[in-house]
């Protein structure tokens, strides 16, 4: 149960605070980091993008194209600080590419 302040709360203090105390933050990354990836990388790597995972903080990518993997395995670091300029924090350290 959530602690009572007598203090006003803004709506965003109260959801930051309802989800630290139920522990969603886990899962509310895992979809703010696929949408980050859809939004970024566009249809042209999202048509070829099958699976986007978040495990701790490695992103796991399954692309059904190897072409398209080797390409985007050049520019991993650049890929990583991207994704997490996107979200805002640093979820991301490493991107494993499948």
């Amino acid at each position: 149960m959530a602690k009572r302040n007598n203090e006003n709360l803004t709506i965003a203090d109260a959801l930051k605070e309802f989800v630290e105390t139920n522990r969603l933050e886990q899962g509310l990354n895992a979809v703010n980091v696929q949408d980050a990836w859809q939004s970024m990388m566009g249809n042209g790597v999202n048509n070829y993008t099958t699976a986007i995972q978040l495990k701790g903080y490695t992103l796991y990518v399954q692309l059904s194209s190897s072409v398209l993997r080797e390409e985007l395995s050049y520019g991993k670091e650049k890929i990583i600080s991207m994704l997490n300029e996107n979200l805002g924090k640093h979820i991301i350290k490493e991107l494993v590419l499948r």
